[in-house]
């Protein structure tokens, strides 16, 4: 069963463009784990989007851990974005 995580990123406007070059080291780093099938970076006028999808539940698990180890304090929110994530993970049926 494929797996997904979509997350909202809001960042505040003189750290957009920043932003979304951070988002998109973070898909590089998603795309090389083990078990990733894509990673990818959207916007709108309000939100950054960051999509991953797995071949499943376990490795998006093992894809968010390499993430966590390799980009370490980039995925961390801070005061350049202007409120929460918003953070959701899909399994396909």
């Amino acid at each position: 069963m494929k797996a997904c995580l979509v997350a909202f990123h809001y960042p505040r406007a003189p750290h957009r463009e920043e932003f979304i070059a951070r988002v998109h080291r973070v898909a590089e780093v998603f795309r090389a784990a083990p078990g990733c099938l894509s990673a990818e970076c959207w916007v709108n006028d309000d939100a950054v989007v960051s999509t991953v999808r797995c071949e499943s539940a376990e490795a998006l698990d093992s894809a968010l851990s390499v993430v966590t180890a390799k980009a370490g304090s980039d995925i961390v929110f801070d005061e350049r974005e202007s409120r929460p994530r918003e953070i959701f993970q899909l399994m396909s049926p």
